[in-house]
């Protein structure tokens, strides 16, 4: 502007004005850098051309809300921002949409014993101490993380919201269980994140339920500790091999999406090939044959000896090293027939 200020009026003017306080105004004058924004009477304020979007189309007379962000600028002018103004109209939009119960998301901009503090527009937003996150135990370090809560109270003529954390983490962690407990099956293939790792086993958390992972379900090699194959903190996948709904236990194996050492030898077998072997075990029916390649597999008396009245023990020993034709095999169910050869 080209008039004269009286710097004496100015600063009784602007004293009434202070950083944070939304005005309806007009643009009074348009400039390279900006324009001259009337807030009402003879005040008016500075409005950057960085605040506008498409400033080249704004016009003398184009009427909007702006903040104040400087009662007092380097010119000695209030200086203002529209962008601020509009986020805070969206969200005082938002605030009122809100009901007792309703979901929302914000950011604490202050935190002490009693609580966590924000701001949603034109509403205050205050979380008790007693129902913020049981993962905070500083107020202070949620400054500037955001959260989701839920409504517990609004006051429309106060324009204030209470709400809580710790309730809608109930909500959700009753919801997540629910979920898991009606789509857990044995045999589903699920996403899981190592939790704690024992020497014994370790506790794996999906969809926010912990299931177990004993030792044995790890690998089929040897191992002392799960660690040897697992991390905490890491995600794996794993195939669900037991549900006690009634216990609301899971076990997982980490092993079963892998193909078995005993499988792979199975499947390298070939139906009337010969195959040498020792003799691991004697049923009253027959015995069980292991091969050098690592197969198993049962030798039936009838495939032994064709005399009726013989028994097992008496056409092998345990240890004995015999040579077998394979006869019959399944691979996906690890059984393998043998016959005799000598």
């Amino acid at each position: 502007m080209n008039e004269e200020f009286n710097l004496d009026v100015i600063d009784k003017t602007f004293t009434n004005y202070k950083k944070g306080q939304m005005f309806d105004g007009v643009v009074v004058i348009k400039r390279e850098d900006g324009c001259i924004f009337n807030i009402g009477g003879k005040n008016d304020a500075f409005l950057s051309k960085n605040e506008v979007e498409d400033y080249d189309d704004l016009k003398i007379g184009d009427r909007f809300k702006v903040i104040i962000i400087n009662p007092k600028n380097e010119d000695g002018m209030l200086e203002v921002s529209k962008s601020l103004a509009d986020s805070q109209v969206v969200a005082t939009q938002s605030a009122l949409k809100l009901k007792l119960g309703s979901r929302f998301t914000f950011v604490p901009t202050e935190g002490n014993n009693n609580g966590l503090y924000s701001k949603m527009g034109e509403y205050s937003v205050f979380v008790p101490y007693e129902e913020i996150s049981e993962k905070t135990r500083d107020c202070r370090k949620a400054v500037g993380v955001q959260f989701e809560a839920v409504v517990t109270e609004i006051d429309r003529i106060e324009r204030k919201i209470i709400a809580s954390i710790k309730m809608l983490e109930k909500q959700t962690k009753e919801y997540n269980e629910n979920l898991f407990w009606s789509s857990i099956f044995i045999n589903k293939i699920v996403q899981g994140k190592i939790k704690k790792i024992f020497d014994y086993g370790a506790f794996v958390e999906v969809g926010g339920i912990d299931c177990f992972l004993h030792i044995s379900n790890v690998s089929y090699n040897r191992i002392a500790s799960p660690s040897e194959v697992i991390a905490e903190g890491q995600e794996y996948t794993f195939k669900v091999i037991e549900v006690d709904r009634e216990n609301k236990k899971v076990a997982l194996s980490l092993k079963a999406l892998e193909e078995s050492p005993k499988t792979k030898a199975i499947k390298s077998l070939v139906i009337g090939d010969a195959y040498n072997g020792e003799v691991v075990k004697i049923l009253q029916f027959g015995a069980i044959i292991k091969l050098d390649n690592g197969a198993s597999g049962l030798l039936h008396i009838k495939n032994a000896t064709s005399e009726n009245n013989r028994q097992i023990y008496e056409i092998v020993k345990l240890d004995q090293k015999v040579e077998v034709e394979v006869i019959d095999l399944d691979a996906e169910n690890e059984r393998v027939s043998f016959k005799l050869i000598k």
